[in-house]
């Protein structure tokens, strides 16, 4: 086990609960339809990561080595919801985040890189994977 993956994914884990609680309840009467879903999508995506972590983190004794998994997941969930959460708010915060646009597709990049890297360590010749 990988106590600090485990409890990074644990984390993302309750983050994304109290965000999801917060798009349904405080923010479905605050924005459009639009903006609600798109916030959706980040929590969606926050938790489904968070539940990878944890994965992966009490799997790390049968895995490939995960430390750059782990960094670029990591970073990919913070770009790609995190510039969601903030893109969705603008209208409640008053200001204008459009720069973060290009950041959602860098997380993403990254989310799936960290993904491929995984599968790619998997099968490297002398992995241990069992």
């Amino acid at each position: 086990m990988n106590k600090s993956i485990v409890v990074t994914g644990t984390v993302i884990i309750i983050v994304a609960i109290i965000l999801g609680a917060f798009g349904a309840h405080a923010l479905k009467e605050r924005l459009n339809p639009e903006q609600l879903a798109s916030f959706e999508t980040g929590v969606r995506y926050a938790m489904y990561h968070g539940l990878g972590f944890l994965i992966l983190g009490l799997a790390a004794d049968r895995l490939p080595k995960l430390t750059w998994v782990f960094r670029l997941q990591l970073i990919g969930v913070v770009f790609f919801s995190g510039s969601i959460f903030f893109l969705a708010l603008q209208p409640i915060l008053g200001i204008s985040l459009k720069f973060l646009g290009p950041v959602t597709p860098i997380g993403g990049t990254l989310l799936i890189v960290g993904w491929v890297l995984l599968l790619v360590s998997l099968f490297k010749k002398g992995q241990r994977t069992t």
